[in-house]
Order: structure tokens, then sequence, then C-alpha cells
């Protein structure tokens, strides 16, 4: 077998050039030493080791956590010719001896091996009888209980350094952020090995964040829209919504598939071979799915719940476009999962310190997901890289959003918050702040608050916008029992007091919505002067709403109001002919509101 790495490069695998960054690497750890790698997924990474492996004597062991990775590794080395095997759980015990002995012998390039099977005793004392060519620790975020795939056995690895000082050892991930890197170093002692980082750019996947309800949130429409008949990958936060989605995706004629570890193991083998083989397969899955799945063509990769990081999300659709094609990365969440995601956070069993960092790990995925910047830009420059100009390929890019003075409508928001008690989610605030009649805004009396109905200049939408903007800012806290209620952040008391401004994006408006607004009440009003009346006849629809402890559309809708703001009635006949005004209530209210609008005068 040819013995240079180039050559190894272009009689094993077919390449002409090594991409950079792989060649230095090469070239280290054939010459003995110890690397950290960070490269993106699709990047090349297993030829950092698979080359090292064929040029220097004597057997690699890969340290590989997934079986189903290992099996699919060695099944593509072997049709390069390498002599490669695994060792683990699934195999026969006798098959497990032959692959040992062929390791003693020599007969075996490349052996992958679970972590927990290399550590035993009996495996460290069958690797001292054997010739080794190098260590390879593949997915090695897990060493780091900073990283998103924690595993303690990870930790233990240490010992191949301890026991065979003289063999050369690389590790290699795609996501690490500073304290992953960091540790990850420490605990397999790599101080004196060199660290490797390749961008972290992949260019060729589109990023776009969508709102749980908001427009374009439809999983079924995008991919029947952008990618009928392509493979994707979709990641549910549960083993039932999975299960759920991939029905329903399965009822509009999409090739989707379930996979969570509720399933029986032959079925979910199955499903993933089906997914692996077949084209067009959508596999809807828990994070269980997709570590080392090597399907180059994955165009799509979908989250309908927040990821756990930004270094899981980062992994996790990296496994979109690997063939350097074009792919989409699709998320859609909400305050609900950010709730989730901080009970499950102080839920763990972690130390003080580890949550602290999940935390801040947290703020800043919710900091990318609510972002008006090119989204390429912060989540390259959350693993220390920098991005000159704006992608062009992601929804802030191809779609700018707009920013406005939320200044005020903030206060409004926290003031809420405040007055409610600092324990109901956003779904209820909305409530109190539009003035709706709903059973608990009456059983806690939140009608009575002076915060009751006086958010009416937004929509719903656009309040759940707001509020999931304030939690990113950190100016609002998501409750740590998991219920989604707010309370106010330590940094709401400059916001409330006016000394501090706050900026908000404002979301697209959806198409339908957008035009039922052109044929309803609010864009009628082109008017300054005619806005401006319509804002104070519902002050004053409030007060004698709240005065009869009813909600403010019992008296008159925004569309009879709309219509006083512009035909400005000055009798009662003139009233009496507007919509929505029967004789009750010109009996009721008729004297209020043409007060008011006395007062107004003509524009």
């Amino acid at each position: 077998m040819a013995s240079t790495p180039l050559d190894v490069l272009r009689a094993v695998f077919g390449f002409e050039s090594f991409r950079p960054l792989q060649g230095d690497v090469v070239e280290h750890v054939v010459g003995g030493g110890d690397a950290l790698v960070l490269m993106p997924t699709g990047g090349g990474k297993s030829l950092c080791y698979q080359v090292p492996a064929l040029c220097r004597p004597g057997t690699a062991v890969v340290v590989s956590p997934l079986i189903a990775l290992m099996e699919d590794q060695v099944a593509a080395l072997r049709q390069y010719g390498v002599r490669a095997a695994a060792l683990h759980s699934g195999l026969p015990w006798g098959e497990a001896g032959a692959v040992e002995r062929q390791m003693r012998s020599g007969d075996l390039d490349l052996v992958y091996v679970a972590p927990e099977r290399l550590l035993t005793d009996a495996f460290l004392g069958h690797l001292k009888h054997c010739d080794l060519a190098l260590f390879a620790i593949d997915e090695a975020h897990c060493v780091s209980q900073w990283g998103h795939d924690f595993r303690p056995e990870y930790r233990r690895l240490t010992a191949l350094h301890e026991r065979f000082p003289r063999v050369p050892r690389i590790a290699l991930t795609a996501t690490a952020d500073g304290p992953t890197r960091r540790d990850i170093v420490e605990h397999l002692e790599l101080g004196d090995g060199r660290v490797f980082v390749a961008g972290f750019d992949r260019p060729n996947i589109r990023y776009r964040v969508l709102h749980k309800g908001g427009r374009g949130a439809d999983l079924a429409g995008f991919i029947e829209a952008e990618h009928v008949g392509q493979a994707g990958i979709v990641y549910c936060a549960t083993r039932a919504k999975a299960t759920d989605m991939a029905d329903r995706l399965a009822a509009r004629g999409v090739a989707a598939l379930p996979y969570h570890a509720g399933m029986a193991a032959t079925e979910r083998a199955r499903n993933q071979d089906r997914f692996i083989r077949d084209d067009g397969v959508v596999m809807v899955a828990t994070i269980a799915f997709g570590m080392g799945i090597d399907k180059p063509d994955v165009r799509f990769v979908a989250h309908l719940d927040l990821p756990a990081s930004l270094e899981a999300y980062y992994q996790e659709t990296g496994r979109a476009g690997r063939d350097g094609l074009a792919a989409d990365a699709w998320m859609t969440y909400g305050i609900a999962d950010v709730a989730k995601r901080h009970a499950h956070i102080e839920a763990s069993e972690a130390p003080d310190l580890q949550k602290r960092v999940e935390r801040q790990k947290l703020e800043a995925l919710l900091g990318y997901c609510e972002t008006t910047r090119c989204r390429r830009q912060v989540l390259l420059e959350y693993f220390g890289e920098t991005l000159a100009q704006p992608c062009g390929n992601c929804d802030t890019c191809l779609e700018p959003p707009q920013s406005f003075d939320g200044t005020e409508v903030a206060q409004k928001a926290l003031s809420c918050v405040y007055r409610t008690g600092q324990m109901f989610g956003a779904a209820h605030l909305i409530d109190v702040l539009l003035g709706g009649d709903t059973e608990r805004v009456r059983r806690f009396r939140h009608d009575r608050l002076s915060t009751y109905g006086i958010g009416t200049e937004l929509s719903r939408e656009e309040w759940r916008s707001v509020f999931r903007q304030l939690v990113a800012m950190g100016l609002l806290v998501v409750d740590m029992a998991g219920h989604g209620g707010l309370r106010l952040g330590p940094d709401c008391r400059d916001v409330l007091r006016g000394e501090r401004p706050v900026s908000l994006r404002r979301d697209p408006v959806a198409p339908k919505a957008a035009r039922k607004a052109k044929a309803g009440a609010r864009a009628t009003l082109d008017d300054p002067e005619d806005e401006a009346l319509f804002q104070v006849l519902r002050a004053r629809r409030l007060e004698l709403a709240r005065a009869q402890g009813v909600p403010p559309y019992v008296i008159f809708h925004d569309s009879t109001l709309v219509a006083m703001a512009k035909e400005r009635p000055r009798h009662r006949h003139e009233l009496a002919r507007l919509p929505g005004v029967g004789q009750a209530k010109l009996e009721r209210y008729g004297d209020d509101f043409l007060a008011v609008l006395a007062a107004a005068g003509d524009p």
C-alpha cells in the first residue's frame, strides 16, 4: 500500500488533493503529534485520521459513540479496500474474538470501538499486545461537560495517554465553543498537541427561524413548497411529537418515518436503514437520531422545538447539505420551548457552575433566534469566527426585519407581568393587555388592573413577538418550574423607569392576515387624525368596560369605533346609522361617545 499521505489519498480514497487544513493535520499526525481538530460536518474530518492510519505502521483504534456510526464507517472503508472492523456489543462473541486476534497479528488497519469497551481492563490489556498506529477520538465534544452531548465515559479516555504515551492521539469534532475546546484539551491531556480549527461556515445552508403559529411555520407546507421528494431530518422534543408528526406528514404524501428511543430497536434500525438507503425519506426524530449519519444528500434539517444549544443546533443542522449543495436549516420555536429548556437545566443534577454555563448557552441561542442581524454572522461569532459581510443566504438577509422603538410597548409588557404577580404565561398576559374576557382574567380579577386593555395597539401575534424578544433580552425570565410563567429579569428596572430604550423587531405579517387588514379596520385609517381619534374612542370604551367589569368589545366592536372616527357623527340619529350601534347601545353609550367626538371636533 502507498505510504505517503498524498499517495494514500489518491490511491485509496480517490482525491487529488487535500482540502484546506486537512493536509496540515495529516502531516502532523503522521509525524506522531497529538491534535484536536474542529472541522464542520462534511469538511472531511474522517480522512484526518484515516489517511495517517494507513501511513503509520500498526492498527489505528477509533473511539466512536454509536454502533450505527461504526458500522457505516467500516462498510465505507471496506469499499475502499481498507482492512477495517468494529468491536461493539452487537457482535457475537466469536466474531469479536476474531477481530481482537486480527489486531494482535497486525491484519487490520482500523478498528472502531465504543469507549465503554475500550476502557475495560481486559481490552486495555489486550492493546498492550498490539502494534498501535494512533488513537482517534471521534465526536470529541462528548468529552466536555460544557458540550451538548456529554458522555461521562469519554472523560476517562485520559487512560490512553497514561498507558500508551508514545501513541499519537487525534480528537475530532464539528462543534465546540471556547469552553468546550479547553475542556477537551484538559481532560484528554492534549496540552502539548496542536489545535486545528477550520472555518465553521457552511455557506450552502440557508438558515431560517420562524415563530410557532407565525407566517410560514408550517412544516408540511415548507416541504411541499421546497423539498418534495427530498431527504430531510425533522427534530422534535418528545417521542410522541415525533410519531405524530411523522404520521401527519405521511398523510400528506411525504415519505416520513419516526425515530426515537421508545420504539423497538428493530423498528428504529429498519427506519434508519431506509432513510440511509432510500431517496427522499424524511426522518422525524428526537435527538437520538443523527450523530454520525453520513448521508450526503439531506436537503433540509428542521427543528420543531428549540434545540439544546447553538452547538447542538450547528451540529444537527450540519447534517444537511454534506455534499456541498444547497440545503435548508428551518426552525420554529416559542416561549414554551424556553420554559422547557429552563426546567430541564434546573432539574438536572449538574453542579451550579455547569448550570450557569448552560443558562448562558440558552441565552446565546435565544439571541440567535431573535436577532435582526445576519444569522450566519451571529452563529459564526459564537464559535469565535468573523464573517465580514452579511451572508445573503438567511432569512434576515433575504427578508430584512424592521425594527422600531419598543420602549413603551416593553414597559406595558413588564408592568403587566408585575401587576399580575409574575406567575402567568404570555398567553394570559396578552389576554390582559388586549382587554380579553376569559375565565382566568375574571377569576384572578385581572380586568381590574391598570394594565388591562392598555395593549390594544398590537395584535395578539405582535404581542407574542414582544414577549419572546423580552425573554431573549433577559428583561423577562421564564419560571424554573416549567409552566411558562414569566417574571421580571434583573435588568428591567431601567426600562420601566424610561432610562433604557428598547429596540424591537417587527415580525413580517402573514400574507392572509395582511389581506384581511386591507379590508378591515386598521388599514382604513390612513388619516393620522382619524387614527388618533380612534385611539381616544378606544380609551373611553375601556373606561366604560372597566366600570362595568365587561370586556371592551361587548360595548362596541373596533369596526364601530373606526366608523365613528371616520364619519364623526354629531347627533344621535347620525350615530345610530353606524354599524354596530343598536338602540340599546345608543341609549346607553351614545352620549358618552358623542361627547368624545364633539371634543375632537372636525378634522
